[in-house]
């Protein structure tokens, strides 16, 4: 799931169910710099949901494993998940109303790559041939 804006406060309360549903291992929060990677209110604002989300899984005794609360740099999400959009024949005006979960989706798969990386190491490729 997407979207979380935290405005009603229930945002954490579903994030929380999740987290204890699927086992969770990290939470991105995205950090909405510009391509000079300058901050907005909107950079506050995300400061401010992870601090949150930090704070309550510290507090809620329901969850066995905490997993870490990391800001991940969004500067160029929107601009590649606006390509694939646009790729895949979705319409302009389709394409804004889906383009939070299309960045969300480029973070995830950024973040799946770098742990990939991380985890096998810069030689593990395939064993060269003799």
């Amino acid at each position: 799931e997407t979207g979380f804006k935290d405005r009603d406060k229930g945002d954490i309360d579903r994030l929380l169910e999740l987290i204890r549903e699927y086992d969770v291992v990290e939470i991105a929060v995205g950090l909405p710099r510009d391509l000079k990677g300058n901050g907005s209110k909107s950079v506050k604002h995300a400061k401010e949901i992870a601090f949150r989300i930090r704070r309550r899984l510290d507090r809620d005794d329901t969850i066995s494993v905490v997993p870490p609360v990391r800001m991940v740099d969004e500067r160029l999400t929107t601009v590649a998940a606006t390509s694939a959009l646009r790729a895949s024949g979705v319409s302009e005006k389709r394409g804004r109303a889906v383009i939070d979960q299309a960045a969300a989706v480029e973070i995830l798969q950024s973040w799946l790559d770098a742990r990939h990386f991380a985890l096998s190491g810069p030689n593990s490729g395939p064993e060269p041939s003799h």
